[in-house]
């Protein structure tokens, strides 16, 4: 009997010798691409970490000097944020910060600066956005209309279209086009809900160009007296 399991196990230590001869390296490989891509990924989410920890410290010290006013310092760090942390969602809020702060000073040329590296550089698009529209409103306060309108054509998210449609209005309207600055401010006026504040406001620019903001929102109308009917 004892003789019968010496066998049997020999024989299945043969096959086990024979598989992993066979196997073998390829068996280490995987192992080690495997256990390689774990240690990679657990080293990249620590440098995740590690990198938006410092950028936020950063951060700090931006907003600091920018309610400071001491705006060599800000501008000092807000090119060690570029420098450094350009691609975390830190570095686009430290640009619309340090543009604030530098236009409340009277620095429409940094400001212009600060906000043209949000708009082309910062990963979060809402803050591409807002740095578009306020580096449009710089351009207006240089009467680079022609500039200001290019900052304001092609896509925005939705949520910023409404607001794109009115400085676009306002541009225009400045330009002395009548024609185009109705037909931008009725595309922000549709944009805003009845409950927006902000839609008043249009509201007010557009009776000011003599157009009755009755007409267009009675569209609406018919839509919520159907849905009214429905249970």
């Amino acid at each position: 009997m004892a003789n019968n399991l010496d066998l049997e196990e020999q024989e299945q230590l043969d096959q086990l010798k024979h598989f992993w001869n066979e196997y073998g390296n390829l068996i280490t490989w995987v192992a080690i691409i495997v256990f390689g891509s774990i240690a990679a990924w657990n080293g990249w989410q620590y440098w995740q970490r590690n990198q938006a920890a410092q950028a936020s410290a950063l951060y700090d010290e931006v907003e600091r000097y920018a309610q400071a006013g001491d705006t060599a310092r800000l501008e000092r760090a807000f090119g060690d944020m570029k420098d450094r942390f350009g691609r975390t969602a830190w570095a686009g809020q430290a640009g619309l910060e340090t543009a604030q702060a530098l236009a409340a000073k009277g620095n429409l040329d940094g400001a212009r600066t600060a906000l043209e590296w949000v708009a082309g550089s910062a990963r979060d698009e809402g803050y591409q956005a807002v740095a578009r529209l306020r580096l449009a409103a710089v351009l207006v306060e240089r009467k680079a209309y022609d500039d200001a309108l290019k900052q304001l054509t092609g896509g925005f998210p939705q949520a910023f279209e409404a607001l794109a449609a009115d400085r676009r209005g306002d541009v225009y309207n400045l330009q002395g086009k009548k024609a185009e600055a109705k037909a931008e401010y009725e595309k922000a006026f549709k944009g805003f809900s009845e409950r927006d504040e902000y839609r008043r406001l249009v509201d007010v620019k557009l009776t000011a160009l003599g157009v009755d903001t009755r007409t267009l929102a009675a569209p609406a109308a018919p839509a919520a007296s159907e849905a009214a009917k429905q249970p």
